[in-house]
C-alpha cells in the first residue's frame, strides 16, 4: 500500500512538473504542439501545458547584442579599412523569430550578412574623414534603418548598429607609414633648403649693407679730408698773402725737405741754380 501511494505521488509530481511552467518577467515564450506553434506568451506568470505533447521555447525580452564579423570595406574616397561592428536588437515577434531563426544563438547567422551588406553599401559612399567625424552618426543611423527593415522578417527590431573599431589593412598601413616617412623627409629637405636660402639672403643683405656703409663712410671721410685740405689751403693763402716773400721762402724750405728726405741724399747743383738761391742767401728774410 505504501509503495503504491509513493508511486502515485511520484507520478503526480512528474505530471505537475510537465504541466506547469513559469514565464519570467524578462521572458516571452512560444508553446508548440507536436512542432506546431499554438500559443504566444508575453506576460509573466504560471502557465499550463499538455505534458509530452506541448513544448515551450523561451526568448529573452531584454536588449540583446550580436557580434558581427570583421569586414574589409572600400570607402567613398577609395580607401580600404577593416570594420569591426556590433548590433543591438529586441525580439518583438517571438513566433516569427521562432519560425525564421529558431533560437537566439542562430540569429547571428541570419542577421550578420544583412548588417555587413548594409555597412558595405552605406560606407561605400562615405570618406574616411567623414567616418571619423560627427557625420559618422548619420551613416550609422542609415545602416540601422536599412538593417531594421530587413530584420522585420526575423521578428526582431534592430535598435542600434555601431562600429567598435576601424583599422587599416596591413598592406595599407605599411604603405601609409612609408608615405608618411617620405612626406616627412620631403618636408625636412624643404625646410633645410629654405634655411640655406634664408641664410644666403641674410648674408647677402648683410654684405651689401656692410659695403654700402663702408662706401658711405669712405665717401664721408674723403669729403671731410677734401674739405679739410681746402680749408687748410684757404688759411695758408690768407696767411701767406700777407707776406709773399715769406711764403716763397717757406715753399722753398718745403722743397728742400722733400728733396733731401733721405739719409744718403746727394744733390749736385749750380750755385746759380734757382733751387739753391735761398741757401746761398739769394733772398734775405
Amino acid at each position: 500500500m505504501k509503495k503504491s501511494l509513493l508511486f502515485f505521488i511520484i507520478v503526480l509530481l512528474l505530471l505537475f512538473d510537465g504541466i506547469l511552467f513559469t514565464v519570467d518577467q524578462t521572458e516571452q515564450a512560444v508553446v508548440t504542439r507536436l512542432g506546431d506553434p499554438v500559443r504566444i506568451l508575453k506576460d509573466p506568470g504560471l502557465q499550463v501545458k499538455i505534458p509530452f505533447i506541448e513544448n515551450v521555447t523561451f526568448f529573452d525580452k531584454r536588449l540583446l547584442s550580436i557580434e558581427l564579423s570583421a569586414l574589409e570595406i572600400t570607402l567613398g574616397d577609395k580607401r580600404r579599412i577593416m570594420v569591426d561592428a556590433f548590433g543591438r536588437y529586441i525580439i518583438t515577434d517571438p513566433l516569427k523569430f521562432y519560425q525564421a531563426v529558431g533560437s537566439e544563438t542562430g540569429v547571428r547567422n541570419r542577421l550578420n550578412p544583412v548588417v555587413l551588406g548594409s555597412l558595405s553599401s552605406v560606407l561605400g559612399g562615405v570618406s574616411l574623414s567623414s567616418l571619423l567625424s560627427e557625420a559618422r552618426i548619420s551613416a550609422m543611423n542609415q545602416i540601422r534603418d536599412e538593417v531594421n527593415r530587413a530584420a522585420t522578417r526575423f521578428g526582431i527590431k534592430v535598435v542600434d548598429v555601431r562600429i567598435r573599431r576601424t583599422d587599416l589593412p596591413s598592406q595599407n598601413s605599411e604603405a601609409i607609414c612609408k608615405r608618411m616617412i617620405s612626406e616627412r623627409e620631403r618636408e625636412a629637405r624643404e625646410l633645410r633648403a629654405k634655411g640655406v636660402e634664408m641664410a644666403q639672403v641674410i648674408t647677402s643683405t648683410a654684405d651689401k649693407e656692410n659695403s654700402i656703409a663702408i662706401s658711405e663712410v669712405n665717401t664721408k671721410v674723403q669729403r671731410l679730408i677734401a674739405e679739410g685740405e681746402l680749408e687748410a689751403n684757404k688759411i695758408y693763402l690768407e696767411t701767406y698773402s700777407k707776406d709773399p716773400n715769406f711764403f716763397a721762402f717757406f715753399q722753398s724750405l718745403d722743397a728742400y725737405r722733400d728733396a733731401l728726405n733721405g739719409n744718403n741724399t746727394t744733390l749736385v747743383l749750380s750755385l746759380k741754380s734757382e733751387f739753391f738761391r735761398v741757401m746761398v742767401g739769394g733772398e734775405e728774410h
